[in-house]
């Protein structure tokens, strides 16, 4: 296609077929593979790498350095920083073939991942967790969890606008420092906000 609606640099490679959306803009040096599937509005940075089998969503920004393999999904508005690492097997070896042993990773919409961490296979990282830079996840992630540190440990919450949440009032109520939206603990582990549809974009 002459105008296929989207832009990538010069120096990608992009195999076909592929599905790109609308908006999205693939930078220097990066590398699409047939099969793959990026949705409207990202942005690939430099050196980018997206496996066959790749879902990216909507809206989705991956910084410099980093590679997406196969059985990775990556939903709407979700942010990778620079150098962040996803793995897909849980036991390489060189001399042993293991295409049949992907094991899936997902990383739920508005989530981030710090410069840096890596997310061992297997993982699910809920709705607008965050990941912080260097950090090693293990296993899944609750939504809105503030995670630090090698392995990663949950130490706090973090809202929607990416404000550290802090201790809840006496009403148990949580509010963004940045927003001023409420969130409280709905369950153990299980944090809620008040003021927006959990499945909704930022207005």
């Amino acid at each position: 296609m002459s105008d296929p609606g989207y832009f990538v640099h010069p120096s990608a490679f992009i195999d076909e077929p592929c599905d790109i959306g609308e908006g999205t803009k693939i930078w220097h040096f990066c590398h699409v593979m047939a099969g793959a599937r990026i949705g409207c509005s990202c942005n690939l940075g430099q050196n980018v790498f997206v496996a066959s089998g790749v879902v990216i969503g909507s809206n989705v920004k991956v910084q410099n350095n980093v590679s997406i393999y196969a059985g990775v999904v990556l939903e709407d508005d979700v942010f990778c920083g620079p150098s962040c690492v996803f793995t897909n097997v849980v036991n390489p070896r060189s001399q042993i073939v293991r295409h049949g042993a992907y094991v899936a990773t997902r990383v739920r919409r508005g989530a981030t991942i710090g410069a840096n961490a890596t997310i061992v296979c297997g993982a699910t990282i809920g709705r607008y967790a965050f990941v912080g830079a260097g950090a090693v996840v293990r296993g899944d992630v609750a939504d809105y969890a503030l995670m630090l540190g090698v392995p990663a440990r949950q130490v706090g919450w973090m809202s929607r606008h990416g404000y550290r949440l802090p201790n809840p009032d006496s009403d148990g109520v949580m509010v963004c420092p940045g927003s001023g939206w409420r969130y409280r603990l709905a369950e153990q582990g299980v944090l809620r906000c008040l003021d927006w549809p959990e499945d909704q974009p930022l207005p």
